[in-house]
Parts: C-alpha cells; structure tokens; sequence
C-alpha cells in the first residue's frame, strides 16, 4: 500500500529542523523532517499544520510547496513506499529557533533536532526521504557545504 506523507522543511541557515529515527535491522540512525500522514480528506497542506501542533506544539508560517518526492524503502525489515509532499515552512514564533535543543515529540517522544545539512553532503549523516537533499540545495550550495 502507498503511504501518502507530508513534511515539512524548516530551515535554520544551514540547519535542518529534523527528528531521529533509527532502523534496528539495519543498524543505522537516521534523519527526517517532521511530517506525517495525510488522513483521507485531508489536505496535505491542512495535515502538515496538524502535525507541526501535535508533534512540536507550533505553528507554522510561510508555508510553501516545495516539491514531491517518491520514497521506496525498506523500514525493519518491512518495505515501505510513499509519496511525500513537501512543504518549506518556518515556525511561528521566532525564540524557537534559539533552541539548540527543540525536545522530542510530543506524541512519541522521538528526538527532534537542528541537523546540520553539511553533515549529510558529507555522507556523515542519513537524511530521507531519498533526493531531498538535491532538491533543497544546488550542486554549488553542496559544494560550498563540504568545502
């Protein structure tokens, strides 16, 4: 079954607004923008809002589209295939990105952080869905990431 999934994309300069996640089978820790599924009816734009608040407490403005990735994966040893809408955006209020330390979800209780988007360029970090990092920087942007 395809998963449709909206996330959004937060940006503190260099710095991605991220949670933690981590695949057992595989053993590896990785990153992904906040997001989360879109309920039947839902407009991927209403579910990004209700996410933001159930997951962080936060509102979100300037939300804009940002593009449409197809993630094929394989999660536990489980595949998974979903269709992620995305959507640039920034928190409401302005101290939240004085956190160095956003605190974890509120519904689950997964890490959140400030992921620097150097580290991914660099291959040091894991950050999916997969083509995000493309689509959000350009080659030249990468390249001044890793210089």
């Amino acid at each position: 079954m395809i998963r449709p999934l909206v996330l959004g994309v937060v940006r503190r300069g260099d710095d991605l607004l991220v949670l933690e996640g981590h695949d057992a089978v595989k053993g590896q820790t990785f990153f992904r923008p906040l997001g989360g599924g879109i309920e039947f009816g839902e407009l991927s734009e209403q579910a990004l809002h209700r996410e933001f608040r159930e997951e962080l407490a936060v509102q979100l403005t300037a939300v804009a589209p940002c593009g449409v990735l197809e993630n094929v994966f394989e999660f536990e040893g489980r595949p998974g295939h979903e269709i992620v809408v995305l959507y640039m955006a920034e928190i409401a209020d302005p101290s939240f990105y004085e956190r160095a330390d956003p605190g974890p979800v509120l519904d689950q209780g997964t890490p959140v952080r400030w992921l620097p988007l150097a580290e991914v360029v660099a291959g040091r970090a894991v950050l999916y869905p997969t083509g995000l990092v493309d689509l959000l920087l350009t080659p030249e942007e990468q390249q001044r990431l890793t210089g």
